[in-house]
């Protein structure tokens, strides 16, 4: 019976430990460098800001590649002038987002319109695990075709790299909102 009571005694003092609780959710502590701006130094059919620390790659065909070595991320623009086939170039386009449907939780529209420079498009907002988050076009409608999209080389975790794209979305709008025609 003595030994029953102190088993008891021991188990329920061994027992007798604090309550394990969930540890409160934690953000990441992600810091980005200050935005400065410059203009694209190529010479393109086209010219707009680019952010200084961004690796400008010079492709064929008045291409370019954006790069973000410390995100691990580029925005791949290309270039096609408008022969008569702008409704080709925007269906085109448009294909190539809503490839992103079957992935994508959402797609989210935004047009742009500025008649003084003569910039018209649409900028693609793509949530959930799509390859690429962010797709855009801009044209004259009678010249010059431009089309970007925003990759991540990493594998596509949504919740992982929203505050990168969030930070990049930025520097596209500034894009778009900058962007003019050379002749």
């Amino acid at each position: 019976m003595r030994n029953i009571l102190l088993l008891l005694f021991i188990t329920t003092f061994l027992s007798c430990k604090e309550d394990v609780l969930p540890k409160p959710k934690a953000y990441l502590s992600l810091k980005y460098p200050q935005k400065e701006y410059k203009t694209l130094d190529l010479k393109r059919p086209y010219t707009f800001n680019v952010l200084k620390h961004a690796k400008i790659i010079n492709e064929k065909n008045n291409w370019i590649t954006i790069k973000y070595p410390k995100l691990k991320a580029s925005i791949d623009i290309t270039y096609r002038p408008v022969n008569n086939n702008i409704q080709e170039l925007l269906t085109e386009a448009e294909k190539l987002v809503f490839k992103h449907t079957t992935k994508a939780e959402q797609i989210i529209p935004k047009d742009f319109l500025n008649d003084t420079k003569k910039v018209y498009g649409s900028m693609y907002e793509i949530t959930g695990n799509a390859a690429s988050n962010i797709q855009f076009h801009v044209t004259d409608s009678t010249k010059n075709f431009l089309k970007g999209s925003l990759y991540f080389y990493a594998k596509p975790n949504y919740d992982s790299i929203l505050p990168a794209v969030d930070y990049v979305k930025e520097d596209i709008l500034h894009l778009i909102e900058t962007l003019e025609w050379q002749n």
